[in-house]
């Protein structure tokens, strides 16, 4: 299986879970919020993140069409979500604080949408 093809499987299926996950309890995003606060959670989450934002960078950073490129990103992003996280984690929990519930709320349809996207590309449902 292409590499393309299966991280697109992969980011598609996990961001259409969070996104049923975070809709059906929407506590959840100001627990986690909350979490970040502790130092010891936050660091976890941020090693998490270089982990995978640096797997997925290494085995896929393609730019050449929609799909890889979005695939790519989320690594980017990942990588420095999570170096931020761990290197300036004060400067890091304020800009998360700056968000609003709602403002998290329409980033996650958006995810949605894209996860859609790229469950489409990977098993290829809706040719277009």
């Amino acid at each position: 299986m292409d590499v393309s093809i299966f991280l697109a499987k992969f980011w598609g299926w996990y961001l259409i879970f969070f996104f049923f996950i975070l809709s059906y309890n929407p506590k959840r995003i100001k627990q986690i919020l909350s979490f970040l606060e502790d130092e010891k959670f936050s660091i976890l989450v941020a090693f998490i993140a270089i982990v995978i934002g640096l797997l997925n960078i290494l085995f896929h950073n393609i730019w050449n069409s929609s799909a890889t490129v979005i695939v790519s990103l989320i690594g980017w992003i990942a990588l420095l979500k999570g170096l931020m996280l761990f290197a300036f984690p004060s400067l890091a929990l304020k800009a998360i604080d700056f968000t609003s519930l709602k403002l998290i709320q329409v980033i996650y349809v958006l995810l949605f949408l894209m996860g859609l996207y790229l469950l489409n590309v990977g098993y290829d449902l809706i040719q277009y």
